[in-house]
């Protein structure tokens, strides 16, 4: 181990720290502060003779200009300082090093002017970042008493960016009532109405029938050069099922369901566009991620009939009512206008 040669680069306290370690790893119990004080530039810095103590040598250090130096340098490092998301090949634990190094250089140890600095270097959607690091964490500066509870916060926050979900996430829709998963079957048909590939609600156990990607709606375009796109509150998106690659839906003529009649839910080559809202107002946030409770709605044009022409949102619902095809079973599902409820 050598000690490099003070010269103004390093905190003191870092630096003397050094020099005790240095101390003894080389086994001397002498001559401290002679020794210490050898390693000073003498051309950068001028230390007054009577220095007898680490705390006296560290004083002496930190008056000298050229400390003011570095405490202003480092705080300019913590101003342009930025967060790389990890998806964008950031690296989340140097970031959280520098700037942990930064503050404790620049002697910034006030939590509130630590969280300010941190702010300033969270990316927003202004900086080519879908995810608003910076309004997320400025949910929780409240809670924030500490360096320790700054970063707890901000892992938090960069673990909950992974579970949200996206353009092409693949997702399960678990229905709340009966813990069973929104399904479908390649080919397997209604007997009635639109006689379209069936819709359903299955059993507990998650299959590959119940996976379905989401694609962007209408009102949200994706522009593949962005990065990843997340679903926001109130979005329109697309449900397709990974099995047979048809839409869920509800067909232009608004068939009845096989027993409730209310609307059929099908599956199509054509697709219906579904308003995503959160279940509980009082919950409501910006982004929509895993383990998220929602309601999807769909906006019908015609008459169960085919027949009127009207203008409404009805929402996606199970309930325990089964209709069989041949010797199986299903649990239906169906669009409706009434008041929501527990089945929704």
């Amino acid at each position: 181990m050598e000690v490099p040669r003070y010269d103004g680069s390093i905190h003191p306290d870092e630096w003397i720290n050094d020099i005790q370690k240095y101390f003894k790893l080389k086994n001397i119990n002498y001559n401290y502060f002679s020794i210490a004080k050898s390693f000073v530039d003498p051309t950068i810095i001028s230390l007054p003779a009577e220095i007898y103590s680490f705390e006296k040598l560290s004083n002496a250090l930190k008056e000298d200009i050229s400390f003011t130096v570095f405490k202003n340098t480092n705080k300019r490092l913590l101003r342009v300082l930025k967060y790389i998301p990890e998806r964008q090949n950031g690296e989340t634990p140097k970031f959280i090093s520098k700037f942990r190094k930064y503050c404790y250089n620049a002697e910034i140890n006030d939590i509130e002017e630590q969280k300010n600095y941190f702010c300033h270097s969270l990316p927003n959607n202004n900086d080519n970042c879908n995810y608003n690091y910076l309004l997320e964490f400025t949910k929780r500066k409240e809670n924030i008493k500490s360096m320790n509870d700054l970063i707890r916060e901000f892992e938090e926050i960069v673990t909950d960016e992974l579970n949200l979900i996206r353009n092409e996430s693949i997702v399960a829709l678990k229905h709340v009532a009966t813990g069973k998963y929104l399904s479908s079957i390649e080919n397997f048909l209604y007997t009635t109405g639109s006689k379209s590939q069936v819709a359903f609600v299955s059993s507990q156990v998650l299959g590959p029938n119940a996976l379905w990607k989401i694609i962007f709606g209408k009102n949200r375009y994706y522009d593949p050069q962005d990065g990843d796109s997340y679903i926001y509150d109130s979005h329109s998106i697309k449900l397709q099922h990974i099995d047979s690659y048809k839409f869920l839906g509800i067909n232009r003529v608004c068939y009845k369901s096989p027993i409730s009649e209310h609307t059929e839910v099908s599956c199509e080559y054509y697709s219906s566009d579904w308003k995503v809202n959160h279940s509980k107002l009082e919950n409501r946030q910006r982004y929509l991620k895993s383990n998220d409770v929602i309601n999807l709605s769909v906006n019908k044009f015609y008459d169960n009939n085919g027949m009127h022409y009207i203008q409404g949102e009805e929402f996606l619902r199970s309930h325990d009512i089964q209709f069989t095809i041949g010797n199986d079973t299903f649990q239906e599902i169906v669009c409706h206008n009434e008041r929501l409820g527990g089945n929704d």
